[in-house]
């Protein structure tokens, strides 16, 4: 079967092969609505496919971005990267997802992996050990958005929640239903990722603000095998907390498991409050307070942010972080 051209479309519309280029690039300024409407009835009726191989190497673009996530396994990741994926679609591109397993050698791989594949620019939940390999990047003058966590340096546009006004929040929401002995749950922080430091570091200054004594042994961030091993040790004390805050979903659900295993209840025997909202702890038998990311918002706007940097190749030396409100959602639970 012969291979439908441009220049099929082009005669079967009665229009010009340049028209059709123009309606494959998404150019419609200057078409007329009957127009488009001819064209797109011919590509459609001939089954015509695009070169787009041969359109990227005339535009030197893919039209594709890579997202590389941290860690997949979270809420937040998952729902950023659906957001992303809506302003890439109203804008002609197309996703290749990793998922780096916070590990900086796996990212360092993707990264190489997906400027083979010639992506035009890259999202990034950045590890904690690329810092060459990020710094070779800007100076090539590689579009890049880091979103969740950052760096030493603001080399390229960082967009993450104000963790620490997260754990006020938590920790003033616990403090005002009468808890006065709180812990608080979290994945390691061996590598220094960003929210988890800073929301320890949030829940600390928060105790000490409402005058409450923070006790380092109640304070868990450790691998999500080893947190039920520190909450059994914390629960064979002579003093037991009364409240948990859990800085992430997944320090939330080793912490419920805990709970369970226990017969504790919800809110009698202990308070809870989480990091990063999901449809079960709504209907939860006891539904969960949560501090809430925008994660949408900030899905958007790393987006838009990227394909900003990949069409004008403007490039600032250094960028302000831009930092997100958290957002309370009051539920039984604490």
């Amino acid at each position: 079967m012969k291979k439908v051209t441009m220049q099929d479309v082009a005669d079967q519309a009665g229009v010009s092969k340049s028209t059709v280029s123009q309606f494959i690039n998404n150019r419609y300024e200057y078409m007329a609505a009957s127009t488009k409407l001819r064209v797109g009835q011919a590509i459609k009726e001939l089954g015509y496919i695009p070169n787009h191989v041969a359109k990227s190497l005339k535009q030197k673009k893919t039209a594709t971005i890579g997202v590389i996530v941290a860690n997949i396994l979270h809420t937040f990741s998952t729902e950023i990267i659906r957001s992303i994926e809506d302003i890439c679609g109203e804008n002609g591109f197309h996703l290749f997802v990793c998922n780096a397993d916070d590990k900086p050698e796996k990212e360092r791989a993707y990264i190489d992996m997906l400027l083979a594949k010639q992506v035009d620019g890259l999202i990034i939940f950045p590890t904690n050990g690329n810092d060459s390999r990020y710094e070779q990047l800007k100076e090539e003058g590689f579009p890049i958005v880091f979103v969740d966590r950052k760096i030493n340096q603001s080399i390229f546009p960082t967009l993450l929640l104000d963790n620490e006004s997260a754990s006020k929040i938590a920790v003033e929401q616990l403090v005002g239903s009468g808890r006065k002995k709180i812990g608080l749950v979290s994945t390691s922080i061996e590598k220094k990722v960003t929210p988890r430091v800073e929301r320890i570091n949030g829940f600390k200054k928060t105790l000490e603000q409402c005058g409450l004594l923070v006790k380092e042994e109640w304070i868990i961030a450790e691998e999500r095998d080893q947190i039920a091993e520190k909450l059994e040790k914390i629960w064979g004390g002579e003093e037991k907390p009364d409240a948990f805050f859990a800085t992430n979903d997944l320090a939330l659900i080793e912490l419920l498991k805990f709970i369970k295993k226990y017969h504790l209840s919800i809110p009698s025997d202990i308070g809870v409050i989480t990091i990063d909202d999901s449809p079960f702890l709504e209907i939860a038998t006891t539904p969960i307070s949560v501090i809430k990311q925008p994660t949408f918002t900030m899905g958007r706007d790393a987006a838009k942010i990227l394909l900003q940097l990949i069409d004008s190749k403007k490039f600032e030396d250094c960028y302000k972080e831009q930092r997100y409100s958290p957002i309370l959602v009051n539920r039984e639970s604490s």
